[in-house]
């Protein structure tokens, strides 16, 4: 596996435009939010409010693009392998690099990861089935709603990895030690009970195989902040594409419970 550094130079330059699921071994990795200052204070409610869905890591100073806490060195403008660009509440572009739609009065938000606990997982013997399938983890919508603040509103994603049933128990134990990072699940088993109709076609992301034995496990997802924006209309959010990360400096056991 190439080194961190090596990895972060190749997204820097848009060489690596893939998920970064099992990349970076180690590392924390985050979901990013942008906003002007105008939206930050109610984001940042929605966050203190939402706290499983999205767990603030760290928050930059107005009009600063560096993480200062999480990742000094690394830049919020070019070092995500592709960004989600949205404008009154419709996704209009995807990118590699958001240094033009940069401005002086923006607010960027690194949000806890679930990707930081699969590490974890597999250290546990539980697999993760889309990295196994070369693929992005499926992410739906629920009928599970967030607690609003502000302008923001909307229902909760969910990230999925399907679990084998008496692995299931020892899943809850070893995410739910990083509450930072989404903690435990949100619902396991049935789908229709949180409103997802059809889990081989996930909002976001990739369908996975589910195999006889296993049940679907659900945790809660920062791409939620995604779906808020389709239904809040801010005039101008920018986000990470769904699975492809903001790799931090920090080390994922400097967030989990011993």
């Amino acid at each position: 596996m190439e080194s961190k550094q090596l990895l972060m130079e190749k997204i820097r330059c848009g060489e690596m435009k893939s998920p970064t699921s099992g990349l970076a071994s180690g590392f924390t990795q985050a979901n990013l939010v942008i906003l002007k200052k105008a939206f930050a204070f109610d984001f940042l409610l929605f966050c203190q409010r939402n706290p499983k869905s999205c767990p603030v890591l760290d928050v930059t100073d107005v009009g600063s693009a560096f993480a200062r806490k999480f990742a000094p060195g690394a830049d919020v403008r070019t070092d995500i392998p592709k960004y989600h660009i949205y404008k009154g509440g419709t996704f209009v572009e995807e990118v590699t690099d958001i240094t033009e739609h940069w401005q002086d009065d923006m607010v960027a938000f690194l949000l806890g990861c679930s990707f930081t606990f699969e590490e974890a997982l597999l250290a546990n013997g539980i697999g993760i089935r889309h990295n196994e399938e070369g693929c992005n983890v499926p992410m739906y919508r629920t009928n599970i709603p967030t607690e609003p603040a502000g302008i923001f509103h909307g229902p909760m994603v969910v990230s999925m990895r399907p679990i084998a049933k008496d692995q299931v128990v020892r899943a809850v134990q070893v995410t739910s030690r990083f509450p930072d990072v989404h903690g435990g699940p949100v619902h396991i088993g049935d789908p229709d009970f949180i409103g997802i109709s059809n889990m081989d076609e996930p909002e976001y992301g990739e369908a996975v195989s589910i195999q006889e034995g296993e049940v679907p496990v659900f945790w809660a997802c920062g791409v939620t902040s995604q779906s808020v924006a389709l239904a809040s209309k801010p005039d101008l959010m920018i986000t990470h594409a769904p699975g492809h990360m903001f790799i931090t400096d920090v080390k994922n056991e400097m967030l989990g419970i011993l």
